[in-house]
């Protein structure tokens, strides 16, 4: 039978009030950070016209260049040049990166073809392709994305105006059918809710290397990737955490600036993703690493709380009311943030992968601290 109100004292009333608190704290999350996506209003006018250099790294990526390259070459913009790194590629990349560059004269390729990664992973062939680069504006995607719209370039290049160094995008992936896809994409979107609405708050902590923008300046002045070089991983998210902050980021939020990329197609292939993302984590700055943390364990206790005061037959009318407040709050934060980054209908699932999520993720940086980084290929 659902209980009333039970007597206060005792363990079992510590636990409701540690339920509660929890609670509290997912509410200031929620209120006081993700709420700022839900509000922002992008007042960016159209500024000066600046000449854009996009960086592309691929390694035997011939059937995603070959794809998605032609989206990119073919952007609405009058001042652009594309740089695409063949690394050590041992498919026809090599060819079909000639042909282009023939019928497209902003194609500029370096090859890469002797093992001279000084760096570990992805940082050192980056790094040529910055370096090669003709402008100042450095927009990063991968060989495995392409643009949503021919109007990326040109809004990603309009956020930056008097100081801004720095441009946060959002970078999704293709719907498509089944539970992995629902996984892939809710974990997308969750991941950018939180940097965006941390960087609106002032707290830029990260980016994702499939679609963001920083200044070329800003890259050799800071020396690259020199402060976490042995790091396979973290060509992206470590390199903003190092040298982002509120007065040189901005985020980039419409539908027309995002890219699209094709999610794994295996679980297993994207648990492998997930490890060399979350394996960076533990090298971001303190601060951020105290704020993401307390998100995570908040969530995760709340949930076992919740399971264990049922389990108790404890308050159970004011246990689910509790859970039904953040329940409610969550939907409703979510399902606009979901919206404006146009992963409409994936706000219902949200109650259903929250927990599969939390799970993974908690498992993975827990292994994250003991294996062996995983290798960009």
């Amino acid at each position: 039978m659902l209980s009333g109100l039970q007597p206060f004292g005792g363990i079992y009333f510590i636990l409701f009030i540690s339920f509660a608190g929890f609670l509290l704290i997912q509410l200031l999350y929620y209120w006081v950070i993700f709420v700022r996506l839900v509000v922002y209003k992008d007042k960016t006018a159209q500024g000066d016209i600046n000449g854009v250099s996009v960086v592309i790294c691929s390694r035997d990526g011939y059937s995603h260049l070959k794809e998605n390259l032609p989206y990119i070459l073919d952007q609405d913009h009058p001042d652009f040049e594309v740089v695409v790194v063949n690394n050590n590629s041992d498919d026809d990349s090599a060819f079909l990166l000639a042909r282009l560059a023939e019928q497209h004269p902003q194609l500029k390729v370096v090859e890469i073809r002797q093992n001279l990664n000084f760096f570990s992973g992805k940082k050192f062939p980056l790094s040529i392709g910055i370096k090669s680069a003709h402008n100042d504006l450095i927009l990063l995607t991968d060989a495995d994305c392409r643009p949503v719209t021919r109007k990326w370039l040109g809004f990603m290049q309009q956020s930056f105006t008097g100081s801004t160094d720095i441009v946060l995008g959002y970078g999704g992936y293709k719907k498509s059918k089944g539970l992995l896809d629902k996984l892939i994409r809710y974990d997308t979107s969750h991941i950018a809710i939180q940097y965006f609405s941390y960087a609106l708050a002032g707290i830029p902590y990260m980016g994702v290397g499939r679609n963001m923008a920083y200044r070329k300046s800003l890259f050799f002045e800071n020396r690259g990737f020199i402060s976490h070089y042995n790091i396979s991983s973290g060509d992206d998210d470590l390199f903003i955490n190092h040298v982002a902050n509120k007065r040189n980021s901005k985020i980039k939020i419409d539908p027309e600036s995002y890219t699209i990329s094709e999610p794994k197609k295996t679980f297993s292939s994207w648990i492998t993703q997930k490890q060399r993302h979350l394996s960076t984590g533990r090298f971001y700055r303190w601060k951020h690493k105290i704020l993401l943390g307390t998100y995570s364990l908040s969530t995760a206790l709340f949930y076992v709380l919740f399971i264990w005061l049922l389990a108790l037959n404890y308050n159970i009318l004011f246990v689910l009311a509790l859970f039904f407040i953040r329940f409610s709050n969550q939907l409703y934060i979510f399902r606009k943030c979901m919206i404006r980054l146009n992963e409409k209908g994936l706000w219902f699932f949200v109650p259903f992968l929250e927990i599969p999520i939390l799970l993974i993720n908690g498992s993975l940086s827990f292994t994250a601290l003991f294996s062996k980084p995983v290798k960009w290929k």
